[in-house]
């Protein structure tokens, strides 16, 4: 999750969210080699008196200028394509989850592994336990087993909601009537936080999302239980 005074990216958790990361790097990088060179032509130009005439109009200069910002575009271009596709694939998922936005909760099905069905709630402050986050922890979890892609189906009842967890690169509109598909894979254990992100009503705020992920043997044990 993130931490105070973060500056970058929340860590990522899935294969998805590590190519995001380096698409960030890779244009951030674009960009500033951009604003050096436009920051030091502009301090030529104020600091310097002399003028080259044969600058003044140069068919090979302005075809050069033309030339390099549609290369830039296709490096920044490419890579982009490829990591929407990786978002929108679905490949031979092993378990299918369904998320229903309602205000303001989350509910949870899991229809094709067992007949497990449960209400998320945000935890009051006042029950919350020692190590547990304010406005971020629920009662009940939404647990997967880690290195198995997950389908996400996700839905809503009554207004548009958004299921977002930052660190698995997911963010999908709930909308009433309509299923939106996403999928992600953890690619180590852990608990990750998100929240509703689309603005649903006077409590928005308080519909926070946890995924655990864990082994599968503890995987089957926390269904067993749910049962």
């Amino acid at each position: 999750m993130a931490h105070p005074f973060q500056m970058g990216l929340q860590d990522a958790t899935s294969p998805v969210m590590e190519e995001l990361i380096y698409f960030h790097d890779h244009a951030l990088m674009v960009v500033l080699l951009i604003s050096a060179l436009v920051f030091y032509i502009i301090t030529l130009m104020l600091t310097t008196k002399l003028t080259h005439t044969s600058m003044l109009d140069a068919q090979e200069m302005e075809i050069i200028w033309t030339i390099l910002p549609a290369i830039v575009l296709v490096m920044v271009a490419l890579p982009s394509l490829r990591i929407l596709y990786l978002i929108d694939e679905v490949d031979n998922a092993h378990l299918t989850i369904k998320a229903i936005g309602h205000q303001w909760y989350w509910s949870y099905e899991y229809t094709d592994y067992q007949d497990i069905t449960f209400d998320s709630y945000m935890t009051p402050s006042s029950d919350l336990l020692p190590g547990h986050l304010r406005l971020l922890e629920v009662d009940h979890r939404m647990t997967v087993p880690m290195e198995s892609p997950i389908r996400m189906l996700i839905s809503a009842e009554d207004v548009l909601h958004s299921w977002a967890v930052p660190t698995l690169a997911i963010k999908t509109d709930a909308v009433p009537g309509r299923l939106n598909q996403t999928t992600f894979l953890t690619t180590r254990p852990g608990l990750f936080y998100g929240q509703c992100s689309e603005i649903c009503g006077a409590n928005h705020s308080f519909m926070p999302i946890v995924v655990e992920a864990t082994t599968l043997k503890h995987f089957e044990t926390w269904s067993t239980m749910m049962l």
